[in-house]
């Protein structure tokens, strides 16, 4: 029986928001012409930079690969002056690889691979951070963007990634780091930026940005995006999405400005089911360090194991922001920043589960996991920043308080997939032995070498309205400062105090409480370092920093590691903690056109919450992540531009806890996190109008767990791209993304399954600006 829910209305929106861009584009163009060749006259000499990094409004290269720094006044100084790890993907890098996504954006950055989702775990970006998770620890603007969600980057004019233990900056989590994207807010003057991408597998995506400066001190914004494709090398796979984030600005260039910003996304898509991994002949149990288990599609990679006719998964975003920052004086500033967001997900998926019999008797088990999860986030920031001197010395600082409320709903599917009795016992069991038969094999269990996606499905699906409510309140204090001792000597410090407090109860399809609890943390982080500038462009650091995960920390939006409701009569309901202390240096050369860095970093947590018997978790467990990393950005010549980086992550389990099946990985390494990770992306204009492009990136061994018994290989993966101006107003653009057709795994997850990434895919762009 087909499925019969209610579709998002996606046709509809997106032949609006075409409509809309048409309209504008034919409206606007010729005026848009003369704009662009009267932007000198018009526009004062304190227009802000598109480049969004920029929070002085000075000027700066929009094409450079280098930024000086970062978006937040929490961070105080240049990043040269900054003693942490923090790398800037500016638009231009986002351009020049074709990124339609978070995802595709931070494969340029080493240190970060993606997990896969399952079951209690949501579908969306799961990044880890020096192999901490880090799906909780994405913002937008600075302020924490919570619900999981696959992002899209048609809206985001850069991406701002931190390393190292970071709820000084944002608040609870960040053990590993955190993300940032900088969205695009309306400036003084007009622009006009079109184009459509089409593409291999069906690819077409049209995006518009334009701005439009309608009085001396006000402008608007608008970015509209659609969206389709399949996946190269991977049957039934498909997204389709569409999206719109209009922008206000009032008093520009005044001492006081507003910002009204919206963001919505929506996206339908077939979602990928991933490969099963192999395992031995005595079952998952018995698979061992020594040779783990590994993907294996039965002989064809594109195999797809999920069904067409069951398998769906929508989300939506809506994201409404109203800022208003005025000047004090000179020095000065304030800011408050009131958001309200939500997140939906709702999805029926199928996961090739290796628990009932399959892959080693050539079948796989169709197991259907589903979620429907609304997450409602209200934010209240108000911040004060600028420079002040005491006794003689300058401090540049920030300081600021939050209100954050958070809700969170998580409900499901009945997915029974029993409708039909067998004809032959035992009818219990859903099981994919050869040996039992009966009519659901044929979409119950499905062929390891030659899955059909088509096979007729006569199961039935209902809602299931019992689930989970959690809600959580934040409120939080911090301080930051810069203190200049003298023109060599630098201290950064952080400070920031939060009250978490958070509940949930779970609830039958009747709505009556089947169980409930609560818990109230106080925690205050803190990061302190000492910055040497031996020469005025370079820097040497030591540095010192600390978060806080306290139980409830994801709301059931990821993979909880210290979760509110644990299942266990006894918890020791204490926030994790993590330590990070690195040393480093930092080069601005050639005229601070090529940013040059170096640390070296121990990353340890000694209070993980661990299981030590049936009914008791305790904050004993212990893991370390070491290593170094190297990066540079910016332009080597002013023709050639590059933007590389290498991270060594030696991650070490060290105490699992007393539970004998848990102090048995002490000293394996951690899921996810490869010992070696590089990219290169690089640049060469070799005449003012052909520029051409390439990268590679390398990502070692990743283990699916901490047991070590499923991994996947480890990869290198091609990219190149050439770019031809015909005009000044129209460019053309081809990007050839994983060039030699490689296959590899990009997401691992623990047991049963790991995500294929895509094949070869060749897009051409066409691009208007005015």
């Amino acid at each position: 029986m087909s499925r019969q829910l209610p579709q998002l209305p996606i046709s509809s929106p997106r032949l609006l928001a075409s409509a809309i861009g048409v309209a504008i584009t034919a409206g606007s163009a010729g005026h848009m012409v003369f704009a662009a060749e009267k932007t000198d006259e018009k526009a004062p000499s304190n227009t802000i930079s598109l480049g969004a990094t920029s929070v002085t409004g000075e000027a700066q290269d929009e094409t450079s690969y280098n930024v000086e720094k970062a978006s937040s006044p929490k961070y105080t100084a240049p990043l040269v002056d900054t003693p942490r790890s923090i790398t800037v993907i500016p638009q231009q890098v986002l351009k020049d690889t074709g990124a339609m996504n978070m995802q595709d954006a931070l494969r340029t950055v080493p240190g970060i691979t993606f997990g896969a989702g399952e079951g209690g775990n949501p579908q969306g970006d799961r990044p880890f951070i020096r192999g901490f998770d880090a799906q909780g620890d994405t913002y937008l603007d600075g302020v924490r963007d919570t619900g999981s969600q696959s992002r899209e980057i048609f809206a985001v004019e850069s991406i701002e990634v931190s390393k190292g233990p970071n709820s000084a900056i944002g608040g609870r989590g960040a053990a590993g780091g955190s993300i940032n994207l900088v969205s695009k807010k309306a400036h003084l003057g007009d622009s006009f930026d079109g184009g459509f991408t089409w593409g291999s597998d069906q690819t077409q995506r049209y995006t518009m940005d334009g701005n439009y400066q309608f009085s001396d001190t006000a402008a608007g914004r608008l970015n509209l995006m659609s969206h389709e494709s399949n996946v190269a090398g991977r049957d039934s796979v498909d997204y389709d999405r569409w999206g719109v984030a209009p922008s206000l600005a009032f008093g520009l260039g005044t001492d006081t400005r507003v910002n009204l910003d919206y963001y919505h996304l929506e996206s339908n898509d077939t979602p990928d089911s991933g490969i099963p991994y192999t395992i031995p002949a005595g079952g998952s149990a018995a698979r061992t360090k020594s040779n783990p288990d590994k993907p294996y599609a039965g002989g064809d990679t594109s195999n797809f194991y999920g069904l067409d006719d069951r398998d769906f998964r929508k989300g939506r975003t809506d994201t409404a922001t109203f800022a208003i920052e005025h000047d004090l004086n000179d020095a000065l500033t304030v800011k408050n920043t009131l958001r309200h967001g939500t997140s939906m997900q709702d999805y029926i998926l199928t996961q090739p589960d290796d628990s009932k019999g399959n892959v080693n008797n050539g079948t796989v088990w169709r197991r259907a996991n589903t979620r429907v999860s609304n997450t409602d986030t209200t934010t209240n920031q108000t911040d004060l920043f600028g420079d002040i001197y005491i006794a003689g010395f300058k401090n540049s600082f920030a300081t600021g308080i939050e209100f954050t409320r958070e809700e969170g709903e998580k409900s499901s599917y009945n997915v029974n997939t029993d409708t039909t009795p067998l004809t032959t016992a035992p009818a219990p069991s859903f099981n994919c032995n050869p040996a039992i038969v009966g009519p659901r094999s044929a979409y119950n269990c499905t062929s390891l070498s030659n899955p059909n996606p088509n096979d007729p499905w006569n199961g039935a699906i209902s809602r299931n309205y019992a689930g989970t409510d959690t809600d959580a309140n934040t409120r939080a204090l911090y301080v930051f400062d810069t203190l200049e001792l003298s023109q060599q000597w630098l201290l950064n410090m952080g400070l920031r105090y939060d009250h978490f407090d958070t509940k949930y109860k779970t609830f039958n399809a009747s709505n009556v409480t089947t169980a409930k609890g609560k818990d109230t943390s106080e925690f205050v982080t803190g990061q302190f370092g000492v910055v040497y500038k031996p020469a005025e462009n370079g820097s040497i650091y030591a540095s010192y920093a600390t978060s806080a995960t306290p139980p409830g920390n994801t709301l059931g939006e990821g993979m909880d590691g210290n979760p509110l409701n644990g299942g266990t009569t006894n918890n020791d309901l204490k926030p994790e903690t993590t330590k990070n202390y690195e040393i480093g240096t930092k080069w601005d050369l050639l005229n601070d056109r090529l940013s040059l860095t170096a640390d070296v970093f121990r990353t340890e947590k000694e209070n993980a919450r661990v299981q030590v018997n049936t009914n008791t978790y305790e904050n004993a467990g212990k893991t370390r992540v070491q290593g170094f990393e190297l990066s540079a950005t910016g332009r080597i010549t002013e023709k050639w531009q590059v933007f590389a980086g290498y991270a060594f992550m030696d991650s070490e389990q060290i105490d699992g806890g007393d539970l004998p099946a848990n102090r048995a990985n002490n000293g394996n390494e951690l899921p996810n996190t490869p010992k070696n990770s590089a990219s290169l992306w690089t640049t060469y204009q070799l005449t003012p109008k052909l520029t051409i492009g390439g990268g590679a990136f390398y990502v070692d061994d990743v283990f699916g767990n901490v047991a070590n018994t499923t991994m996947v290989n480890d990869y290198v993966r091609y990219d190149a791209m050439a770019a031809y101006k015909l005009t000044k107003n129209i460019d053309l653009q081809l990007n050839v993304q994983n060039l030699t057709d490689v296959t590899y795994y990009d997401k691992a997850f623990s047991t049963h399954f790991a995500n294929q990434a895509a094949g070869r895919t060749a897009l051409l762009s066409t691009n208007f600006h005015f």
